[in-house]
């Protein structure tokens, strides 16, 4: 293992994490500066960075020519195909998403130069761990900043980048020796690592993807981070706090996101999408659940309007073409963007410290 080159690694991963918050604004300057090019102008700068690795990696490459340009070109294909695969309707996070790929590709090649003496198969396994790790708490941390996401997915997008990055180092610079197998000292610190991630990855799922399905009576089923019980008791908290501290009418980026206001709005902005399309009863059921548990979010003007209350004549109205819908089946809530898992936290925990410690080597002792 090399020291030196380990440290740097570590140093480019935190300040990747660390960045995070400034990413958006960084963002906001480039569409400010480049109006209707955002696009134009990140994809311009990632075909640079990858133009510019490609030549410094070939420049490396002396025999096995075929076989080592033919892992770069797979690289590079299986990073385009994920990106197409996975492509949206909206061009400005297709190539922020492709940005990924450059990233990750660079701290995946930091960490493999320093495991690459290991000269087994540590030189693989540790570097996809360690970026694992550098990605899920990348996008945890994300999802404490406003206007930022951090999901599953996400993390899965990195995976996908930590390894195309890892063809692109064997290819580039390949392990001394035969590094299909695992040496001892590679065995534990991969369990090790292994466990770290782990862990990581469960504190992060807990976080953004643990919920529970509200059902309400009259309303039907919506998902939420907070019990009901617990959700009432964040509505009249937050209803007395703005009272006295109402939240900024802009976003603050470099702040900490307020995850009752977000779920507002989500649920807002779910009941108005619903209301264009014309799904009345939806929009209808959608607003009682703003006035139900996110009352606040109604009346306090924030980043997204002056408030989202409906005005007394588009209640009125929406309550009675609700009531004249036939109702086909209990309404559930889509609003929540992320995939939400009600299994109880404690099941969680318990599967995750079993996988830890199943993981996490133990020193045999041997008796006489």
């Amino acid at each position: 293992m090399h020291v030196s080159r380990l440290l740097l690694a570590i140093g480019v991963a935190a300040g990747l994490v660390v960045s995070a918050p400034y990413v958006g604004q960084v963002r906001f300057f480039i569409r400010q500066a480049f109006p209707g090019h955002f696009v134009l102008v990140v994809g311009g700068l990632i075909v640079l960075l990858l133009l510019g690795g490609l030549a410094a990696g070939v420049r490396r490459i002396r025999d096995r020519r075929s076989i080592r340009y033919g892992a770069i070109a797979a690289a590079l294909l299986v990073a385009a195909l994920y990106s197409i695969a996975n492509a949206g309707a909206n061009p400005d996070s297709n190539v922020v998403e492709l940005f990924h790929f450059v990233q990750y590709g660079l701290i995946s090649y930091l960490f493999y130069r320093a495991w690459r003496p290991l000269g087994d198969l540590g030189v693989v396994a540790l570097p996809a761990l360690a970026g694992v790790v550098v990605g899920t708490v990348e996008e945890w941390w994300q999802w404490f900043i406003p206007v930022r996401v951090g999901e599953v997915k996400d993390v899965l997008l990195n995976l996908v980048a930590i390894g195309t990055g890892l063809i692109f180092s064997l290819a580039v610079d390949p392990p001394p020796g035969d590094f299909a197998h695992l040496g001892a000292a590679s065995r534990t610190r991969v369990r090790q690592l292994a466990a770290v991630a782990v862990l990581v990855f469960a504190a992060f799922f807990h976080a953004v993807h643990l919920g529970r399905d509200i059902v309400d009576d009259e309303i039907g089923t919506f998902g939420s981070r907070w019990e009901p019980q617990a959700l009432r008791r964040e509505q009249q908290e937050t209803a007395a706090e703005w009272k006295q501290a109402p939240p900024p009418v802009a976003v603050v980026r470099l702040s900490r996101e307020n995850q009752y206001l977000t779920e507002g709005v989500q649920h807002a902005r779910e009941r108005n999408r619903l209301w264009a399309e014309g799904d009345i009863r939806g929009a209808w059921l959608e607003n009682r659940i703003l006035e139900k548990y996110y009352e606040p979010v109604l009346d306090t003007p924030t980043h997204e309007g002056p408030g989202n209350r409906w005005p007394a004549e588009q209640r009125v109205d929406a309550e009675r073409r609700a009531a004249s819908t036939p109702s086909v089946q209990p309404y559930v809530s889509a609003a929540y963007p992320y995939p939400l898992y009600t299994w109880p936290w404690w099941l969680h925990w318990l599967a995750t410290l079993l996988m830890v410690g199943l993981l996490w080597p133990t020193r045999r002792r041997h008796f006489a």
